[in-house]
């Protein structure tokens, strides 16, 4: 008996030391039992059929406690959960129970995990709640993240990261501290066309990069939307969909800015902007010399489009930023004849996307695609487009450290 009891214990060593270093393999393997597939019925001239690879079981998908039940949320990422593969949402933060209530509902969350912003650190006692997604205004968006890390849980949260560089810093440090994930909801980086893009470019397909135009604008009716004041939202257009400009100039270039050159401009006597810029326009200039122009605005009809001016080719989407329905157009010389084309790429969810990216990151313990430090960069360069605005003069930017984690990879 003495003498088997080490074997016995070195074997359970060995076994738990197997599992801990395969997690991932054991739940590849895991899904690919329950995989289905069907034989060909079409000539070999057609395209493959594919049937999607299965999701988790549902008691293995991280909960997600939804923060904020606003249009975000309703329309677009609670729909999205029905397209994802590793997460469920499993409870609401609403300051509007009798709405909250109507979503429940439609989700299977019961009402018991349906709780007001004055209950949000009940999160803790919550442990079928792993990560929150929150959704709220700008101003709000440091609060909610430094709680969720306090109360054990990881986070996904919309952009802009928040209303400030200091703000950033905040989330960043309280969830390095907590030993929790941060991600910011850079929906864009992970859709399939901009994927596609991104692949072309680091393949040299466009050759070198040399311009980026882009706009992206809509016209805001609501003199008291929430995003209309400064306090709630940090700014007008810029932080709300001229980020996006700034962000695509980056992930796709892959470098970050030196200089920045902005204007803004609101309409005299317009109650809309009273508080905040109707429109932006900007310059970003990196160090290879590649220039990105930008312009958006708030008073607009909306247009939402970019063109990436490479040395061999230039692409464009257009639209761009939408939230559905984005086409890449790539156009180069062919025997010494301009030619055009429209890629197809595969028609995935993005917000599906993004949220099994997260979702994976938290299962294998891996770091994020676009992390806090991503938000935080966006944040210093709108800060100085502001402060050359403001003082008509270029501002320098420093160079950051590593603001992106390891690609994505298909859910």
């Amino acid at each position: 008996m003495t003498h088997s009891q080490p074997q016995r214990r070195e074997f359970l060593r060995y076994m738990g030391t197997l599992a801990a270093l395969s997690a991932p393999a054991m739940q590849a393997a895991a899904n690919e039992k329950d995989k289905i597939e069907f034989p060909p019925i079409e000539a070999k001239s057609e395209k493959p059929e594919k049937t999607e690879p299965p999701g988790d079981p549902w008691n293995e998908r991280v909960g997600v406690a939804i923060v904020g039940v606003g249009r975000i949320s309703v329309n677009e990422m609670l729909p999205a959960f029905a397209q994802s593969k590793h997460a469920k949402p499993v409870a609401l933060v609403s300051g509007d129970r009798a709405k909250a209530l109507k979503v429940a509902h439609q989700y299977n969350i019961p009402e018991s995990a349906v709780l007001d912003y004055k209950d949000y650190d009940k999160l803790a006692n919550m442990p079928e709640v792993q990560a929150v997604y929150i959704a709220l205004p700008n101003s709000m968006h440091a609060e909610y993240t430094v709680r969720a890390a306090r109360a054990g849980k990881h986070v996904l949260c919309e952009k802009p990261m928040a209303n400030s560089v200091a703000e950033c810093q905040q989330m960043i440090e309280a969830c390095r501290k907590a030993k929790k994930k941060l991600m910011i909801a850079y929906r864009s980086q992970y859709e399939e066309n901009d994927r596609t893009l991104v692949k072309m470019i680091r393949n040299k397909e466009l050759g070198q990069l040399k311009e980026f135009i882009s706009v992206n604008s809509q016209h805001m009716a609501d003199p008291q939307h929430w995003r209309l004041k400064r306090a709630l939202a940090g700014g007008g257009a810029l932080p709300d969909v001229g980020l996006y400009c700034i962000n695509a100039a980056r992930f796709l270039s892959g470098e970050e800015p030196v200089e920045v050159i902005g204007n803004t401009y609101s309409t005299p006597g317009d109650p809309r902007f009273k508080e905040v810029e109707e429109s932006c326009q900007f310059v970003l200039r990196f160090p290879s010399g590649f220039i990105a122009s930008c312009t958006t605005g708030y008073a607009s009809h909306k247009s939402q489009m970019f063109r990436l001016n490479g040395t061999t080719a230039w692409a464009e989407l257009n639209p761009a930023y939408a939230y559905e329905g984005i086409r890449l157009k790539v156009s180069h010389q062919v025997d010494g004849k301009e030619h055009a084309s429209e890629i197809q790429a595969e028609n995935k969810n993005q917000f599906a996307a993004e949220l099994d990216h997260f979702a994976r990151c938290i299962q294998q313990d891996q770091d994020v695609h676009t992390p806090g430090e991503e938000g935080l960069q966006d944040q210093r360069i709108m800060e100085a487009i502001y402060t050359s605005a403001r003082t008509h003069r270029p501002v320098k930017l420093a160079a950051p450290g590593r603001t992106r984690g390891p690609e994505p990879q298909d859910a």
